[in-house]
C-alpha cells in the first residue's frame, strides 16, 4: 500500500521537491527489513491481548495424546492458549499489503497461499479445540479433507505460475534448477544450452508436492516449544536471501542461479514471515505463553513451498529445511514400519522431537539443537549457490 501510494504521488514529490524524503520506499532491500520490523513489531505488541482473548474464548491446548511416553510432557501444556497462528497470519498480511507491491503477481499469489492456509488451519485448530463444549464428536477436520483443500491450493498455484512466465529461454520461471548446476555458462548472462524446462504437469506436480509436504512438515514440527517458530525464522531469513538474489539480474547471472523477473517482492513476504515468527517466539519460548496451532503452521509451511517454487530453488530451500523433511520423514517411516511389521516401531516416539525427548532430552535441549542444525542448514544451502 505504501509503494502503490509512492508510485500514485511519484510525479507529485518530485513536482514540489520532496521525493527524497520517500524514495527509501523504492529499494528493495529497504522494504524488505521494514517488513521484518513491522510483522516483528506487531506480534510482539499484540501478543498479550491476543492470549488473553484466546483465553477468555477458552481456545486451550487440552494436553491429551494417546502415546504413553508423552502424557507426561502434553498435560504441562494443557491449557495453554492455541490458535496464535493468527497472530502471525495477520502481522504478515499487514506488513506485505503496507511495503510489497501489490500490482506484483507473486505478491498477489502469495497472499492466496497466507489466506487459504491459514482459513483451513484455523477451521480444523476451532473444530478441535470447541469439541468439548459444542458437544460435537468432531475431533478436527479429517486428514483427507485438509489434504484435499492443500492438494488443491498447489495445483492452482502451479497452473498459475506456470502460465505467467512463458517457457522461452529468456524466461527462467519453468527451469529445473538441479544442484551444482550453471543456470548460465559466464558471468555474462549466456545460457547454459543444457538447461531442462518442465512441461506443465511436471511442474505442477512440483509446485503441489512443495506446498502440501511443506505445509504438513512445518505442522508435524510444532510440537514443542519454540521449535517450529524459531526454524521457521531461520529459514525464512534464508528464503529472503534467495529471493533478493533471483530478483536480481546482476545477482543471479553471478551467482549463477535462475533469474525471475520481479522476484525480489517475495523477498519482502519472505522478510515478514520472519520477523513475525521471531516475535511469535517471544510468546511461545519455554514455558510458552501461546501455540500457532494449524492456523500459524500449515500457512507458514504452504508459503515456504511457493517461495521455494516461484524463486525456482527448490532443492536449496529442502536443504535448509532439512530439520522440518527429517519430521515428516520420521512420522511417514513410522506409520509404515508399524503397519508393515505388526507393531513394530523404528523410533520411540514420532515425529523425531519426541524421539530425542524420550531419549532424556530435555525439551529446551531438543529446541535449541534443532535451531543450531537449522542454521547450519540454511548456511550450507546459501553456500551451495556458489558451488556450480
Amino acid at each position: 500500500m505504501l509503494y502503490w501510494l509512492l508510485h500514485l504521488t511519484r510525479d507529485w514529490l518530485y513536482q514540489y521537491k520532496i521525493y527524497s524524503l520517500f524514495s527509501v520506499l523504492d529499494q528493495i532491500q529497504f522494504r524488505v527489513l521494514a517488513a521484518m520490523g513491522l510483522s516483528f513489531a506487531i506480534v510482539l505488541l499484540g501478543g498479550p491481548a491476543t492470549i488473553r482473548k484466546l483465553i477468555a474464548m477458552k481456545l486451550g491446548d487440552t494436553g491429551a495424546t494417546d502415546a504413553k511416553i508423552l502424557q507426561a510432557h502434553a498435560k504441562s501444556k494443557a491449557n495453554t492458549p492455541t490458535m496464535g497462528g493468527v497472530l502471525i497470519v495477520a502481522a504478515i498480511g499487514i506488513s506485505i499489503l503496507l511495503l510489497a507491491d501489490l500490482s506484483k503477481f507473486y505478491v498477489q499469489m502469495a497472499l492466496i497461499v497466507l489466506v487459504w492456509l491459514s482459513v483451513l488451519g484455523g477451521v480444523d485448530d476451532y473444530l478441535k479445540l470447541t469439541s468439548a463444549w459444542r458437544g460435537g464428536s468432531r475431533q478436527g477436520l479429517h486428514a483427507w479433507e485438509k489434504l484435499v483443500f492443500q492438494l488443491g491450493l498447489g495445483l492452482l498455484m502451479g497452473l498459475f505460475l506456470y502460465r505467467q512466465s512463458p517457457g522461452t529461454v529468456q524466461d527462467l520461471g519453468h527451469v529445473l534448477n538441479l544442484p551444482f548446476q550453471k543456470t548460465y555458462t559466464t558471468t555474462a548472462g549466456e545460457l547454459n544450452p543444457g538447461l531442462w524446462f518442465l512441461p506443465l504437469p511436471i511442474f505442477v506436480l512440483v509446485c503441489v508436492l512443495m506446498i502440501t509436504g511443506m505445509s504438513n512438515a512445518v505442522n508435524i514440527t510444532d510440537g514443542m516449544d519454540g521449535l517450529a517458530s524459531g526454524i521457521s525464522a531461520v529459514v525464512s531469513m534464508g528464503l529472503t536471501v534467495l529471493a533478493l538474489v533471483a530478483g536480481s539480474l546482476a545477482a543471479s547471472q553471478y551467482l549463477l542461479v535462475p533469474s525471475i523477473a520481479f522476484a525480489d517482492e517475495l523477498a519482502v513476504v519472505a522478510g515478514a514471515m520472519a520477523g513475525a515468527c521471531l516475535g511469535f517466539l517471544w510468546w511461545n519460548c519455554s514455558r510458552a505463553q501461546m501455540f500457532m496451532g494449524d492456523t500459524g503452521s500449515l500457512a507458514l509451511g504452504g508459503l515456504i513451498g511457493f517461495l521455494a517454487v516461484a524463486i525456482r530453488q527448490e532443492f536449496v530451500a529442502l536443504v535448509m529445511s532439512g530439520v522440518f523433511l527429517l519430521e515428516i520423514g520420521s512420522v511417514v517411516i513410522q506409520v509404515a514400519y508399524f503397519k508393515s511389521t505388526g507393531g513394530k516401531r523404528v523410533f520411540k516416539c514420532a515425529p523425531y522431537h519426541h524421539h530425542l525427548h524420550a531419549l532424556l532430552w530435555t525439551e529446551q535441549q531438543v529446541v535449541v539443537r534443532l535451531w543450531i542444525v537449522s542454521i547450519l542448514l540454511v548456511v550450507v544451502g546459501l553456500a551451495s549457490l556458489k558451488l556450480r
